[in-house]
C-alpha cells in the first residue's frame, strides 16, 4: 500500500493526572500516548491517510503499549525497532483548573528513540512516501537523531517530495538558545511548509510580527509559512499570497498540550488532498480548537466522518472541493 506521510519521532507513554493541582499531590493517572510526531501521525491516520511511523522502542510494557496503540490506529509500524536492551520514554502531565498550560515532567533521557541512527533509515521505504513530517523535538534528542533528521529531509528533497516542519521548541533539550536557533532554522530551511507558533517564530527569526516571521523563511526558500496565533487563529503566507484565518470559538479550554499537533494535522491533510492554503489552515484551526477541549493529546483528533459532518454543518472546507 502506498504511503502518504512518513514521520520519525519519539513516542512516550503519557500519564495524565485525573484531578487538577500540583503533580506531587496526584494520586491517580490516566494512561495515554504522547509525542509530537505520533500525535500528527495518529491524526492523519484517523482522516484516512496512509501513514508510516519510524522510531525505536523498548520491549518494556510502555513500549508494547505504544506500539499496540499506534498499530490500532492503522499506522504502518513495520519500521519501528523494538530493543530489549533499551527503555521507552514516558511523561507525566498535571491538570489545570479551567484549562491552560499544565505542569509536565519528561522522563526520556537515554530512551530507545534517542538511539536512532541515520543508517537505521530504510531509504527506499522513506522516499516511497509522498510527504515527510518532521519536528524539532526528534532532532533535539541526540546528535544521531539530528543526523537522522537531516538525512531523512535531504533524501526527500532529493526525490522531489514535500516536507513539513514544526519547530516544536524544547529549550531544555538544547545546549543553548543560540544552538537551538541555528539548528532549528537549518532544518526549517530544508522544508517546504514551516509551521511555527508566534512566540517560536519571534525567537527563531528575531522578527516581531507574523508578516516578518513569514518573510524570514520565504526569503530562505520555504514555499509556505503558517504561524499559529493561539485562540485568535493563524497567519499564512506564500511568495504570492498571504492572509489571516480566524480561530474557532470554544466553550472551555481543558488542556492546551497537543493543539499545535492537531493544527498540523489539518494543514498537512488539507494540502495533500489538494485544498487551498487558506482552507487547509482553516481546517488546522478547527482541529486545534478541538484539541484544547480534551484531556489527552489525541482525543480531540477527528475521524474522517467527524470532519465530513463538521463540513456539512459549517463553513469549514467543503468536502467536495
Amino acid at each position: 500500500m502506498s504511503i502518504d506521510v512518513v514521520s520519525f519521532g519519539e513516542a512516550m507513554m503519557l500519564l495524565v493526572s485525573d484531578h487538577s493541582g500540583p503533580l506531587e499531590r496526584a494520586q491517580a493517572f490516566v494512561k495515554r500516548t504522547a509525542g509530537a510526531e505520533t500525535n500528527v501521525t495518529i491524526g492523519l491516520a484517523r482522516l484516512g491517510l496512509q501513514v508510516g511511523w519510524c522510531s525505536r522502542l523498548g520491549t518494556d510494557s510502555m513500549g508494547r503499549y505504544l506500539l499496540q496503540s499506534m498499530i490500532a490506529e492503522g499506522i504502518d509500524c513495520s519500521h519501528v525497532a523494538c530493543d530489549a536492551t533499551q527503555r521507552t520514554g514516558f511523561m507525566i502531565k498535571g491538570r489545570v483548573e479551567g484549562g491552560g498550560d499544565p505542569e509536565v515532567e519528561y522522563h526520556r533521557k537515554g530512551s530507545a528513540a534517542s538511539q536512532f541512527l541515520p543508517e537505521d533509515i530504510d531509504m527506499s521505504w522513506l522516499v516511497s512516501a509522498r510527504h515527510l513530517h518532521a519536528t524539532g523535538i526528534f532532532a533535539a534528542l541526540s546528535s544521531n537523531c539530528l543526523a537522522t533528521s537531516i538525512a531523512s529531509m535531504d533524501a526527500m528533497r532529493k526525490h522531489g517530495k514535500t516536507i513539513s516542519f514544526d519547530p516544536n521548541l524544547r529549550p531544555s533539550l538544547w545546549a543553548s538558545k543560540e544552538v537551538m536557533r541555528e539548528t532549528i532554522n537549518s532544518l526549517a530551511f530544508r522544508a517546504d511548509w514551516v509551521l511555527p507558533g508566534i512566540d517560536e517564530g519571534k525567537l527563531l527569526t528575531g522578527r516581531d510580527s507574523p508578516e516578518g516571521i513569514a518573510k524570514f523563511y520565504l526569503d530562505a526558500g520555504v514555499s509556505m509559512v503558517v504561524i499559529k496565533l493561539g485562540a485568535i487563529g493563524a497567519y499564512w503566507a506564500t511568495t504570492q499570497q498571504s492572509a489571516y484565518v480566524a480561530g474557532f470559538p470554544i466553550a472551555q479550554v481543558v488542556d492546551t498540550v497537543g493543539a499545535g499537533d492537531g493544527f498540523a494535522v489539518g494543514v498537512i491533510s488539507g494540502m495533500l488532498e489538494g485544498h487551498s492554503v487558506h482552507d487547509s489552515v482553516r481546517r488546522g484551526a478547527w482541529i486545534g480548537a478541538r484539541a484544547v477541549q480534551v484531556l489527552g493529546d489525541t482525543e480531540g483528533l477527528p475521524t474522517r466522518d467527524q470532519l465530513t459532518q463538521a463540513q456539512l454543518q459549517s463553513s469549514l472546507v467543503s468536502a467536495s472541493r
